[in-house]
Parts: C-alpha cells; structure tokens; sequence
C-alpha cells in the first residue's frame, strides 16, 4: 500500500494555514524549482503504462459523447443555429477547468487524481466530501451507461430485426465484465482499448463533416424522408450554409430556452476532466499533459462546432421536431440517410454502442483509481485493504468493488418503486458535479497563492479573472437547473447532498481537530 504521496491529510491543514499573501510573495521570492517525476513518484505504486497517443485519444474521447451523436437534436432543436456559439462558449469555460487542472496536475504529476488538490488546499474536510462525491458520481453515472450500452445494442440489432430486449441483463453483465478485465489487466490495455474506442467515434464525425462539405460542393438537394427514429416525414431541402444565416436568431425560441441551452449543453462536456486522471500513469507526463489540455480547444471546434455546422447546413434547424414520446432523432442518422446510406441507423448506433462502452471504460477507469485515493486517505484498516495495487501495477480490489457497484444497476431497473428514485439520483449526481468543479477552481486559486505555485511550470494565464469567471458560469448553470421542471428534482437533491454531506465532513472534521487538540494538551 502506498501511503503519504498525495502530500494531502493532516499535511494540507498546513498550507491552507498559511496566509495567502505571505505565500505568495515567498512563492516569488525563492522561485521554486520543479522536482523532477521521478522524485515525486516515490510512493507512486502505478506503473507509467499511458503512452502520448493513448492520453491525446482519451482526451479526445472524453470530449465526445453518445450525446453529440444522439442528443445534438434537441439541442438544435431547442436554440437553433445559436447552439453553435453556446457549444463554443461553454467550451471555452471548460477549457479553463482543464488548464487549472493541468497547472496543477503538472506541478505533482505523482497524484492519482486532481481531487487531491482540493484536499491539500481547501483543507480535509472539503476533499473528503470532493472525494467521496466524485466517485458516488461516477458510480451513479456508469450505471446509467451501462443501461445505455445495452439500450443501444439492442436497437442496433432491431434494425436487422432480431429482438434482444429479452437479454438486456446478459448484455450488460458482458459488457462490464469485459470492461472491468481491460481495466484489470494493465493500464497500457486500458490505453489502447480507449485510443481504438476514440478512432471509431472519430471517424464518424469526420465521416459526417466530409458528407456535408461534398453535398455542399454538389448543391445537394434531398426530398421528403422517413428516418427511423422521427414521428412522420422529414421535409426535403437544399443543402446550404444558407440553412444556417438565412434569418438567424440569437434566441428565436425565447430567451429562456436559450438560458436552458446552456445547462444542456455543458452536461454534454462534462467528464471532459477524465484525462486528469491519467496522469499519474503517463509516460513523460509533463510534456504529455499540456498537450493534451492546449489542443482541447481544436478538439472542441472540430468534433462538436464542425458537426454542429455541417449537421445545420444539411437539415435546417426547423426540421428537428420532439416525437411523441417526448425523443429526438439523430442528427447523424439524418444526414447519412440523406446521403442514400439505407444503413444509416445500424452505422451510428454501432458508434453510439462504442461511445457508451468507451464512457463506461472510462467510468470504470476513473472510479477505480479514485476508490484507491479514498483508501489510502481512510484510517479504517478495513477501507486501506483497497489502498492496494496488483501484481499488474493497478488498484485491482478498488476496480472490482466500483464494478460490482456498478452491476446493482440492471436489479435496480428490474423493481419499478427504486428505478424511479434512481433516476432522480443519477440525475443529481450530474447536477453535484458542478460542486466539484467549483471546489477546483477553487483550489487552483489557493495553489496560486501558495508556496507550491511554480512560476515555470505550466501555468494558466490570468488566473486571477479566469477563475472567477469559471466559478460564476457554475454558478449559473447550476441556477438554471431550477428554472425547468425536467432538472428541478435533481438540483434541489443536489442542494441537499451538499449540505447534508458537506455539513457532515466539516463537522467531523472540526470534532477531529478538536479530539487531536486535546490529547496533545494532556
């Protein structure tokens, strides 16, 4: 068990006791240097397995979700060709979350994952509420994944027409089990698993742009179609960038639906923190990990604004209609149906089937490692057992557990009573996440304003501004949630697991201190 490399604990008490100027101006003064890796990675049991292509795939996956390829519908349909700019804008916010983890991912590349941070400059008592979470989040998350996985195989297979509905719980047993041995292998396995699950998807994307930009050329004009998926018939069009300025409006369904937007679209970014999780496992990670965070930008104009673009100039706007049963249907599947491939459907829901699977992986992934962080924080001998690493250099018991965790999902979709409260649940957790991201942004500031802070190191520019604007946009987003009936239920269970969980830690917290106070007084 690796014990006392997170630097967090008692040990971060000290630094958030220390003045905050006074810090900063030693900071200056004695211009730290930067350790080197190796001299951090002492208590580093993980094994650097995570190549350059294998973190660059996985921050690419992590941008890309079964949302663009199947919720981008609703998104279009609910703003227009505005969305466009509310997908730039909220990536722009979420560019800052990453390049706060990045500064200080990079200035102790050894930890397993940036909630240490949070513990070592907010103090313990935040970080054990972060910690514990952020994994419950991702629990909650890969059974809803795991749901979709086998929801999306089954459709995938309807479109031969052979029924699987009857086999939806094998289907997800398989998956996890097969998941859950990538991640117990060898975290190398695990990386290339991820970089070949990010290649399908991409080529999808790519796929679609390629389409647009020829019936562009070609002036393509289509006729009225059915698409699976989509109530009625979808009217026919001319293919024109004019579908997308002819008219335009900032908000032509009201200013509320645009305000709603933004919500919709930042759940579609989020766990785009994922690659910070890697890092402790990465080869040459300080050249690896700037990468990585400054090509994010691209990544977002490219797979997310060039979809969006290309999808708007070929369907306009006003052809996204909500079926009956209160759905979307996919842009993609339009696009190619368009473009004569009868196939359409099976080709992007085998993709969708492995953007759900790579989210999974993922899941899986990162909730292992962060059960491993909880562990070896824990003084409960019991919870330090999971504080382990394999013979494989992975925390082998921490991903077992998470799993296992995870495969309650498919009995609590068989009792109707729980199902229903497991969806407010799962839906919360997506709503808590906004606390930990502001809790980060939050630590980035103290880290700034440590004795930590390296001056050259891979440091976020006007972080005096960018953080707070970072923090107000979270803010925002997580107001918004009251203003829709569909997300009022998880904001207002958010709302409760802070205070009541929050409330918890810090009063425990404070019990601690002052129990430690008085034995030392004796």
């Amino acid at each position: 068990m690796t014990l006392g490399n997170t630097n967090t604990g008692k040990a971060g008490t000290n630094t958030q006791a220390a003045d905050a100027s006074d810090a900063t101006q030693n900071a200056q003064s004695t211009q730290s240097h930067i350790k080197s890796v190796e001299s951090l990675d002492k208590g580093n049991d993980m094994e650097r397995g995570l190549k350059n292509r294998h973190v660059q795939f996985i921050a690419i996956g992590g941008t890309i979700g079964t949302g663009l390829f199947l919720g981008s519908g609703k998104s279009i349909a609910l703003t227009g060709p505005s969305i466009i700019l509310v997908y730039i804008g909220v990536g722009l916010i979420m560019f800052l979350l990453m390049r706060a983890i990045g500064e200080m991912m990079y200035s102790d590349p050894s930890q397993h994952t940036f909630i240490n941070f949070i513990t070592r400059y907010l103090g313990r008592a935040w970080g054990k509420f972060a910690g514990w979470t952020y994994w419950i989040v991702l629990i909650l998350t890969g059974m809803t994944e795991i749901t979709a996985v086998s929801t999306y195989f089954v459709t995938f297979f309807g479109t031969f027409g052979i029924d699987l509905k009857s086999w939806k719980w094998l289907i997800e047993l398989c998956f996890l089990v097969a998941l859950t041995c990538v991640n117990l292998i060898a975290v190398r396995v695990f990386g290339e698993a991820e970089f070949w699950f990010s290649m399908i998807k991409i080529t999808l994307i790519v796929g679609l742009i390629v389409t647009a930009v020829v019936m562009l050329f070609l002036g393509f004009h289509y006729p009225a179609t059915h698409i699976e998926g989509v109530d009625g018939t979808v009217s026919g069009a001319t293919v024109s960038l004019k579908n997308i300025t002819d008219g335009f409006q900032l908000a032509p369904n009201g200013w509320m639906n645009f305000l709603l937007s933004f919500q919709m679209v930042f759940f579609a970014y989020q766990l785009i923190e994922f690659v910070g999780v890697t890092v402790s496992e990465t080869q040459n990670p300080r050249k690896v990990l700037p990468k990585a965070v400054n090509e994010l930008i691209m990544r977002i104009l490219i797979f997310y604004v060039g979809a969006l673009v290309a999808i708007m100039a070929i369907v306009p706007w006003r052809n996204f209609h909500q079926n009956a049963d209160g759905s979307f249907g996919s842009p993609f599947i339009m696009v190619f149906k368009y473009a004569g491939l009868d196939w359409a459907a099976a080709l992007v829901f085998f993709v969708v089937i492995t953007a759900a699977a790579s989210a999974l992986n993922s899941l899986i992934y990162s909730a292992g490692r962060h059960l491993y962080q909880l562990a070896q924080d824990s003084e409960s001998p019991a919870m330090q057992r999971l504080g382990e690493v394999s013979d494989r250099k992975v925390p082998a018991k921490a991903i077992i557990v998470s799993g296992c965790m995870i495969l309650f999902s498919p009995l609590i979709n068989a009792i109707p009573g729980v199902s229903g409260a497991f969806v407010l649940f799962a839906s919360a957790a997506s709503a808590v996440v906004i606390f930990i991201y502001i809790l980060t942004m939050l630590a980035h500031r103290r880290y700034r304003q440590s004795a930590d802070f390296l001056p050259d190191g891979f440091v976020m520019p006007a972080w005096q501004v960018c953080d707070w604007i970072a923090v107000a946009f979270y803010v925002v987003v997580y107001v918004t949630l009251f203003l829709s009936s569909d997300t009022l239920g998880s904001a207002v269970a958010g709302l409760v697991w802070l205070v009541a969980f929050g409330g918890y830690c810090l009063l425990h917290e404070r019990f601690q201190n002052r129990d430690l106070k008085a034995a030392l007084g004796k």
